[in-house]
């Protein structure tokens, strides 16, 4: 069953309410300690997900390695079957789309969530179309395709694309497998905290440092790092420090009154101007006294360049936060000695 926080309406299933407010599935038991099997992926945390494992591909338990360069340690979300850490809400949401008995799935996306979506559709045996800017990446749009998805191109701005998504879906051509509006996708990314903590036997980090565009990481790992803490498992949440665009910057405009004025077009997976779940983002960022930058295009290279010649070989966007990793170490936001981590989010294969 879903509800929404704002009027308190409950649906079987539905992708917004009336009053405009995203939903949300209902209040679950925290489950009682167990020990997750890494062997079952992300899966291994049933107990604390809203769905029933349906489409899989064994995704999840993603390496935790050192990061000297950095001073922190990388979680490598671009090791994921489709090549970025959207396969977490593609599982979830593919299996709630399956409950449901969705025959069509649709997405708006600029890229790796259209591919992950398309992917986990394709393992369904679920219809798909995704639409995406005029301009994206043709690798990303060959993944689309190569797993039968219908691509469909719109013109204009980030905002332009999910504009016709949602007309396509209230025309009802499909099921919205939306990575901002369906909360069977942040229930996956929820597993990113759950994982986490348990790589580094309970302990949670200081901080994590995460790209921002539509918040699903970011919020996903609050909403999981919340439910440790609720459940008993870990004792306090880190510190969530995002990471935006300059010119695709609205929370950290909003936060410090300021912004860049270059609009960074090389971190293109973050390019969202008005986030769906704004004020859910702004209350996450208080609840852990975090913070939210933006970083420009030459911050963004440079961090790529260096993640290459270290091994990492990831997509421009991911390097948005490492970029902002070292912005907020000069800021005096993190001490030098601050035990840090950061998703490397998408894979330079797909570039």
């Amino acid at each position: 069953m879903l509800h929404c926080p704002a009027c308190g309406t409950d649906y079987e299933d539905r992708w917004r309410c009336p009053c405009g407010h995203p939903l949300e599935f209902d209040e679950r038991p925290r489950p009682d300690r167990f020990d997750p099997d890494p062997r079952e992926g992300l899966w291994a945390y049933a107990p604390f997900l809203p769905v029933e494992r349906r489409v899989s591909f064994g995704e999840g338990y993603t390496p935790l390695v050192d990061a000297p360069r950095w001073d922190a340690g990388f979680k490598l979300e671009y090791v994921f079957p489709t090549g970025s850490f959207k396969d977490r809400g593609a599982t979830t949401t593919l299996s709630r789309a399956v409950d449901v008995g969705a025959e069509r799935v649709v997405e708006d996306s600029s890229g790796n969530a259209g591919a992950a979506i398309a992917t986990y559709a394709a393992r369904a045996g679920v219809d798909c179309a995704i639409y995406v800017p005029a301009a994206v990446k043709e690798s990303k749009v060959r993944a689309i395709e190569r797993a039968g998805a219908e691509v469909v191109r719109v013109e204009g701005s980030r905002e332009a694309v999910t504009d016709a998504c949602v007309d396509a879906v209230e025309d009802g051509e499909g099921w919205y497998a939306s990575h901002a509006w369906n909360p069977a996708f942040f229930a996956g990314t929820a597993t990113f905290a759950y994982e986490l903590a348990h790589q580094r036997d309970w302990a949670v980090p200081d901080a994590v440092v995460l790209p921002l565009g539509h918040g699903t990481l970011f919020l996903g790992a609050y909403r999981g790092f919340r439910a440790l803490v609720e459940a008993g498992w870990t004792d306090r949440l880190p510190r969530l420090l995002g990471v935006q665009a300059t010119g695709y910057d609205p929370i950290a405009r909003e936060l410090h009154g300021e912004g860049g004025e270059e609009r960074n077009d090389l971190a293109d997976g973050i390019q969202i101007r008005d986030p769906v779940r704004r004020e859910e983002i702004l209350a996450a960022v208080e609840a852990t006294d975090g913070d939210v930058i933006g970083v420009g295009s030459d911050a963004v290279r440079r961090e790529l360049d260096a993640l290459h010649a270290d091994g990492f070989y990831t997509e421009p966007t991911c390097a948005a936060a490492p970029a902002g990793l070292r912005a907020y170490r000069e800021r005096g936001v993190l001490d030098d000695g601050a035990d840090v981590v950061v998703p490397l989010t998408g894979s330079g294969l797909k570039t």
